[in-house]
This record gives C-alpha cells, sequence and structure tokens, in this order.
C-alpha cells in the first residue's frame, strides 16, 4: 500500500495534466514497490481534485458494502 498524503498543484499549473503526471508517476513507482493499491484523502467539497481522481481510477474506500464507506478519523496527542 501507498499513501498519497499531500498533492498540489499551484493554481498558475493547473489543468496542464500536471496533477494525472504525478498520479501515473506515483502508480507506476507504487508497482515497482509491488504495493497492492493507492490510498489518499480528498475532502468532500474539493469537487476539482475529485473529478481528477475518479479519472485516474480512484473511488471511494469500502471493506463490505454492507458495512458502508470507511472513515477517516484522528486523534490529536495533547502535551
Amino acid at each position: 500500500l501507498l499513501n498519497i498524503h499531500d498533492l498540489c498543484v499551484l493554481s498558475e499549473f493547473r489543468r496542464r495534466g500536471i496533477g494525472s503526471a504525478l498520479i501515473f508517476e506515483i502508480e507506476n513507482f507504487a508497482k515497482q514497490l509491488d504495493c497492492c493499491k493507492l490510498t489518499l484523502e480528498v475532502l468532500s467539497g474539493n469537487f476539482a481534485a475529485k473529478k481528477a481522481y475518479i479519472q485516474a481510477g480512484f473511488a471511494g474506500y469500502e471493506l463490505d458494502p454492507d458495512s458502508g464507506i470507511a472513515e477517516f478519523w484522528q486523534k490529536k496527542i495533547h502535551y
């Protein structure tokens, strides 16, 4: 498994295929490592990113349709 933690293309360079090219290269790198899948997070309101990820073959994550879609949770560590 390879997780894409952050992926961003500066606004002045968007809509040039840079994000798609990055995802393509990340997938090739993951294949070299024998990863079984790529994962990433996307904000629900980031429709442009969601469209790009769908075009790249990503989809919502669910282990079992009866159990529902996986959610990303966090716990902040307080010192």
